[in-house]
């Protein structure tokens, strides 16, 4: 009795810190919508109800199920790190510094791995459960909450592996996950906003806009959350100007939480990295085969 007491003061805790997640956020999100689209935002809601129920129904099933056991992973992994003497950084080179250039600090290294960390996920073996949050067709800030357990892993493991790794102490762990996570709810809003001349350094809403297309050649473009000056020194960035293509992903991600959580478990779905493994294979045999 007691452990189903305490497993159901965790469902409650977890379903209450997902309520609020997006309850903070909405008016500013909402109104912030009104401003710019005035009546056509009544239609862009009625248009964007089913996608968003999906985003939903995954936030909160992740907050009960998935959170938890990131939570844990986080905290062996930091143990292990520890243990082992992983650090690659010594703790003692951030204490000399303001708090505030070390959460600054933090967040621009952050931003550096979450840029190629996604350029991971858009490679054929984890693109299958990053497709899930790219499936999106009708994209609003609540798209920030369609990520596959999957997607979440690799997150997890790279980018906190990365900053455990750089020695940075907590306090900078948790202003890198806070500003990095709602600056990505900001950039999923359907705004138009390019930024003008500041789109080189910060990331815009069009820019991650452009990342999501359905166009082919958004496909491997536009990776950073924050800074886009990463894009731009490793040539994926890309900002023709607003952007106003369909969204989405070219195969099919069946729509429905349950059908997309099942979407990377399908063999169907790595096909293209079966395509990329029959390249590979013939030309090794090319390579052997030279006299």
């Amino acid at each position: 009795m007691h452990l189903l007491n305490a497993l159901f003061d965790h469902v409650l805790e977890a379903l209450r810190n997902a309520f609020v997640a997006v309850v903070i956020p909405l008016p500013f999100f909402g109104l912030l919508a009104f401003a710019i689209k005035r009546r056509q935002l009544f239609e862009d809601i009625r248009r964007a109800i089913p996608e968003s129920r999906i985003n939903l129904i995954i936030h909160f099933t992740d907050a009960i199920v998935v959170a938890p056991l990131m939570l844990v992973l986080s905290v062996a992994m930091g143990d292990a790190f520890a243990a082992y003497d992983l650090l690659l950084v010594p703790p003692r080179l951030w204490e000399g510094l303001h708090p505030v250039a070390v959460g600054l600090a933090a967040v621009f290294l952050g931003d550096f791995m979450g840029y190629w960390r996604h350029r991971i996920e858009h490679t054929p073996f984890l693109w299958p459960s990053h497709a899930v949050h790219h499936s999106d067709t009708e994209m609003t800030w609540l798209a920030i909450f369609r990520f596959h357990p999957f997607n979440r892993l690799s997150t997890t493991v790279l980018d906190y592996a990365f900053l455990l790794a750089l020695g940075l102490p907590a306090y900078a762990v948790v202003i890198n996950g806070f500003v990095r996570h709602f600056y990505g709810a900001f950039i999923h809003a359907d705004l138009p906003w390019t930024y003008g001349p500041l789109k080189l350094v910060f990331v815009s809403p069009a820019m991650h806009r452009w990342h999501h297309s359905i166009d082919p050649a958004a496909y491997n473009a536009n990776f950073a959350t924050v800074f886009s000056l990463f894009d731009r020194v490793f040539g994926t960035f890309r900002v023709p100007g607003v952007c106003s293509t369909p969204l989405g992903v070219p195969e099919l991600v069946a729509q429905g939480a349950l059908t997309q959580m099942a979407h990377p478990l399908r063999p169907s779905s790595y096909r293209y990295l079966r395509r990329r493994l029959a390249r590979s294979g013939r030309a090794l045999r090319a390579f052997a085969n030279l006299p």
